[in-house]
């Protein structure tokens, strides 16, 4: 059989599956291999289509409120991830019920938008958000160096505006604050004289301007005025507002500032419960003649004289 004859069969015998409903499509050395590699997963990766996300770094604030365990949870969460910690701060704020954890990480965009959804999935987390932009952040070191040159020691902690807090026959500790660039310039400058020991809080931040950092929070978008600083009614918002010129007029219109008022007539409560007892009102004849019946026996002699 000729190669010509081959082909008319096999284009007859396609042609016959399909009318009696066989699948269409090319025959299997003429489809398409996938090429490329799989990942962890097992799912095939197509190297045109892959994208790379750079590792980027940033500051993530939460605000939780003060349990027991709280940081521990939120530390667990980044060990389970695998998501690196560079610095975590935490400490109290305005309000003695929660506290605010600045975490800074290195990660791709994605990882960074998987902590913000995890954090807010705990169950202390009442917002949990990504600082965007320049937030105002400061961080605060304390460098203990070599004291063979305190004049130069001196010269830098001032170049720095930092503070000298112990100054010893052969160590000098300093206290620096400021942003990570300068912390890190500064850590430079002292090396020439050799450091002993170093200690850093990591980065506490705020979102710069009237941008709120905590925008979920209500204890971080009040003015003072009564009202959220994105608008809403919120009652909890709105309670500092009763304590200000607006509250005599509030006042006025409740019933209970006139209650005092209608306590008045219960002092003549007493007056009033004299009727109850009206034996004394007839003293005279009734004192040692009631028999618990209301009537006195007095009253049934004159009867019966009569």
């Amino acid at each position: 059989m000729s190669g010509e004859e081959f082909e008319s069969r096999a284009r007859a015998e396609r042609d016959g599956a399909d009318r009696k409903g066989g699948l269409h499509g090319p025959e299997p050395e003429e489809r398409m291999r996938p090429t490329g590699r799989r990942n962890s997963q097992g799912i095939r990766v197509d190297p045109d289509a892959e994208a790379q996300h750079e590792p980027r770094r940033t500051v993530v604030t939460a605000l939780v409120e003060n349990e027991p365990g709280v940081l521990s949870r939120v530390s667990g969460l980044f060990s389970r991830r695998q998501f690196n910690i560079e610095s975590l701060t935490v400490g109290p704020t305005q309000e003695d019920d929660y506290s605010r954890i600045t975490i800074v990480v290195e990660e791709p965009d994605p990882n960074i938008d998987q902590i913000e959804k995890q954090l807010s999935k705990l169950v202390p987390v009442v917002s949990a958000r990504e600082l965007d932009g320049q937030p105002v952040a400061r961080e605060l070191v304390l460098v203990k160096v070599n004291g063979e040159e305190p004049d130069k020691v001196h010269a830098i902690t001032g170049m720095y505006d930092g503070t000298t807090l112990d100054a010893g026959p052969r160590t000098i500790t300093v206290q620096l604050t400021g942003d990570e660039g300068k912390i890190d310039d500064a850590i430079d400058a002292f090396e020439q004289f050799g450091i002993r020991e170093i200690a850093r809080t990591g980065q506490a931040a705020l979102a710069r301007g009237e941008t709120a950092t905590a925008p979920n929070n209500a204890i971080a978008v009040t003015d003072g005025s009564g009202a959220a600083a994105d608008g809403t009614d919120d009652p909890a918002v709105r309670a500092p507002a009763n304590d200000d010129e607006d509250a005599p007029a509030a006042d006025a219109d409740r019933p209970a500032v006139t209650a005092p008022g209608n306590r008045e007539p219960a002092v003549d409560v007493p007056a009033n419960r004299e009727p109850a007892v009206t034996a004394p009102a007839n003293h005279g004849r009734e004192e040692a003649n009631t028999d618990g019946t209301g009537q006195a026996e007095s009253d049934a002699d004159e009867v019966t004289h009569e």
